[in-house]
């Protein structure tokens, strides 16, 4: 990771120096809860000098190098600090498939220093944007800056969804409708709790894709629509999952 000082840019994280006080310990919710992040660089070196900087100022940080990798991990953290310029998926569509489905924040940190790429990471769910280089003094008051804002609580994924006469139980994976059993295949139950975890929202296909076959370019084809019939069958009414035409589906209530 690149950062900046008063006089010199530099590449790694900084090391404090005398001129410059010693950035506060550990930014801790009002619980005393220690914040929990997820840096997403596919630059090794960057990423290994930004986790062991972050742990050493009281954060638990973890690193993953792939948009797929965050998408597995997301709901585990506090706040994920994402760079634009991964492998296999754009940040700003990380941001978008993540925002929605979680609240968890998001800080984008990246090279890329125009006013689109702000403007777009912003409305795909980014709560803040730094550019490259940077102190670490200025991060970690940028993290607390968001934490405050969002008030920071422990995330709890929200294990079973529960609509009318449909409940869907994450931990045990299992679907029941009017205290029935329904089977299903692991990709129709993590399809439809993706859907019901938003009720009305619409998720296009692109984000399914993304979210449920860990495959942001992958080409749908019929493979949703599959799927989606097939749970309709299960669920005995096509009112469970809507199409909304052109776009995505949308979980809606029978």
């Amino acid at each position: 990771m690149k950062y900046q000082t008063k006089k010199t840019i530099m590449t790694g994280v900084p090391s404090q120096s005398r001129r410059e006080p010693a950035a506060p310990a550990r930014p801790q919710a009002a619980e005393h809860k220690v914040v929990r992040l997820l840096a997403v660089e596919s630059e090794s070196q960057e990423a290994d000098l930004l986790i062991s900087e972050l742990r050493r100022h009281g954060y638990e940080a973890e690193q993953v190098r792939t948009g797929a990798e965050a998408l597995q991990q997301y709901r585990k953290v506090d706040l994920l600090l994402v760079d634009l310029d991964l492998p296999d998926l754009d940040g700003v569509e990380l941001c978008r498939s993540i925002r929605a489905v979680c609240d968890v924040a998001i800080i984008v940190v990246t090279a890329r220093d125009t006013e689109l790429d702000r403007v777009l990471s912003l409305r795909a769910g980014a709560d803040d944007y730094v550019v490259k280089p940077y102190s670490l003094t200025e991060l970690t008051a940028r993290i607390e800056a968001v934490m405050r804002r969002v008030r920071l609580q422990p995330f709890v994924p929200e294990d079973v969804i529960a609509v009318g006469s449909l409940r869907i139980d994450q931990r045990a994976r299992e679907i029941r409708l009017d205290g029935r059993h329904i089977e299903a295949t692991r990709k129709e139950f993590d399809l439809l709790y993706l859907l019901a975890s938003r009720p009305g929202s619409v998720f296009s296909r692109r984000q399914i894709m993304t979210q449920v076959w860990r495959d942001p370019r992958g080409k749908p084809g019929r493979t949703i629509d599959t799927h989606v019939s097939s749970l309709r069958s299960k669920l005995g009414c096509s009112e469970w999952i809507t199409t909304v035409r052109g776009v995505g589906f949308r979980f809606g209530t029978s």
